[in-house]
């Protein structure tokens, strides 16, 4: 896929007015995201990326604290100047066009290093242990 499919495809999913406004979404939540992964995990996902996407992805520093779902949500918000349910929209259609480039193995692997309530970000069933 492409960059400007990949914007195509988020622009569609996430009813989108414009392109620019789905390529002002993916580059947000990108780098948040950027913000949040390390390892051999962040180096697939940059590899699966479209260039553009790749690079947005990891230009950024991994924060030394890790973001729950819903912390990763805020933290959006707070960078975007927008709503926390502008940012969950966002979170939501980029990470799940994410979900697919990435495929189910490496994206499940993704999920597992993060923190919870990232795996309804990318379109996914959170399931957890009974105690």
């Amino acid at each position: 896929m492409t960059y400007q499919q990949m914007l195509e495809r988020v622009r569609y999913e996430g009813a989108y007015p414009t392109r620019e406004r789905a390529e002002e979404a993916v580059r947000h939540v990108l780098a948040a995201l950027g913000r949040q992964l390390t390892g051999d995990e962040r180096v697939e996902l940059a590899a699966r990326l479209p260039f553009e996407a790749a690079r947005i992805f990891t230009a950024q520093i991994p924060a030394a604290q890790r973001l729950t779902g819903w912390g990763f949500v805020k933290d959006l918000a707070t960078h975007t100047g927008g709503t926390q349910a502008t940012a969950r929209w966002d979170a939501g259609t980029v990470l799940a066009v994410v979900s697919r480039l990435a495929g189910p193995d490496l994206i499940t692997r993704v999920i597992a290093q993060l923190p919870s309530g990232f795996a309804l970000l990318f379109g996914k069933a959170e399931l957890t242990q009974a105690a």
